[in-house]
């Protein structure tokens, strides 16, 4: 009765104690769904480009997502830390000796423990370098949804430049129907231009919804959140030179850290299994007693070993052996693809770069003194509506390249900051 109540209390307290850990859990859950929750920034000051990688590294729910992998690795690394448990046992038979009771020890060697911990380790270095390159990537995507919001909020002011250019241009059209010195055909077409510009402003400021969506997600903040930007779209920004992105890449470039963890990690594997190759043993002691006549109390002393008869575990040292061959054979693979890359990203930044300072030097100006010419040309009757509308409509494609070569530009510089594997500073 006494063992059946011990039992019944014991049984109660892992009840409690596991109430207790589910409660905690689902507490614990829940805190974490409410620090995930993604929450709008508060409207303030312009946001840079700097302060917006700063918040995507806080808020972004991917990087918070690969965060904890760290907690998962660290565990491991306390689970390679343990040690075998030994094996206690009680025999009761009705042949002598009656009560036996023995205890039995295992004994790793080969230096099985220390291989785990170092593998375990290594794991942990791998996935802080997994982290530190989905950083990056994520630090990536926000350059380019930052700028290319600029670029659909500009696109926006440029189509309402040109909408508010047709209204003048419809203006000037039915003045000079009204002095009978065109027909009214000029304002009907005038017209149509002005519904085309008002639709082009319609198409922009979606673009510019729809953008303004992409970064917000990846602040982790509600699309409809407001944002307003302090960069310059035209803003050159910190460009290397090529030798200095090569060696950036070289040296930095967190996809080839993640390769240079694997292979450590890898290594650590090869030694893990190297350690199979030594068998461990176990040593134990027992006692045994109600054995009459025989003898009333006795001892014994036990050790076994696993023979390495059959299986040695050669195979699997070649096994592992052979992947670390072939991690060294992709990392340099690899080190030589992205040198190639970072080499044709930056003639193709080049390249954005010489484009958007020719359109800044001399297109744009240009594009400004066309169309004040056309409208004054118009406007005195030197010129007719076709001719204006012409010299509006180059105008307004000259202005949109002039735009997307400043996203270009933008663009070509984030393409090499992704060939590189780290930010540019």
């Amino acid at each position: 009765m006494a063992r059946l109540a011990r039992r019944e209390g014991v049984g109660r307290f892992v009840r409690r104690l596991a109430c207790l850990l589910t409660i905690a859990a689902m507490t614990g859950i829940a805190v974490v769904a409410r620090a995930q929750t993604p929450q709008a920034a508060p409207a303030g000051a312009p946001l840079t480009l700097s302060e917006a990688e700063a918040r995507a590294l806080t808020s972004n729910p991917t990087i918070v997502a690969a965060r904890l992998q760290h907690p998962v690795d660290e565990a491991g690394v306390a689970v390679a830390r343990e040690r075998p448990n030994p094996d206690l046992s009680f025999v009761n038979t009705r042949q002598t000796p009656v009560n036996t009771v023995s205890l039995s020890v295992p004994f790793e060697l080969g230096g099985k423990r220390s291989r785990r911990i170092e593998l375990a380790q290594a794991a942990l270095a791998s996935g802080d370098a997994v982290l530190a390159q989905t950083i990056a990537g994520v630090e990536n995507d926000v350059r380019r949804a930052y700028y290319q919001l600029l670029a659909a909020e500009a696109s926006v002011n440029l189509a309402q430049d040109a909408q508010t250019i047709a209204q003048r241009a419809r203006d000037a059209a039915q003045a000079r129907f009204s002095a009978g010195e065109v027909p009214q055909s000029d304002v009907y077409q005038a017209d149509l231009d002005l519904a085309s510009a008002e639709d082009d402003t319609a198409d922009a400021r979606g673009e510019a919804l729809a953008a303004r969506a992409e970064l917000n997600t990846l602040l982790g903040q509600p699309a409809s959140a407001p944002l307003t930007l302090a960069d310059d779209l035209a803003a050159p920004g910190p460009i290397p030179t090529l030798p200095q992105a090569l060696a950036q890449a070289s040296q930095i470039n967190t996809e080839l850290a993640v390769l240079d963890k694997q292979i450590a990690q890898q290594a650590a594997q090869v030694n893990v299994a190297r350690s199979q190759r030594v068998p461990d043993f176990n040593a134990g002691a027992g006692l045994s007693w109600d054995a009459a006549p025989d003898f009333s109390v006795g001892w014994s002393v036990t050790f076994d070993m696993t023979l390495p008869i059959f299986t040695s575990h050669r195979a699997g040292v070649q096994v592992e052996t052979a992947e670390l061959g072939r991690l060294h054979a992709a990392r340099n693979a690899r080190a030589l693809a992205i040198a190639g890359d970072v080499e044709a990203a930056y003639a193709r930044l080049s390249s954005a770069r010489a484009r958007m300072e020719q359109f800044r030097t001399r297109s744009l100006p240009l594009s400004t003194q066309v169309e004040q010419m056309a409208q004054r040309a118009y406007a005195s009757g030197e010129k007719g509506l076709t001719d204006l509308l012409q010299a509006l409509q180059q105008v307004r494609d000259i202005r949109q390249k002039a735009l997307q070569s400043n996203l270009d530009f933008q663009l070509a510089l984030a393409d090499l900051e992704q060939a590189i594997g780290a930010p540019i500073r």
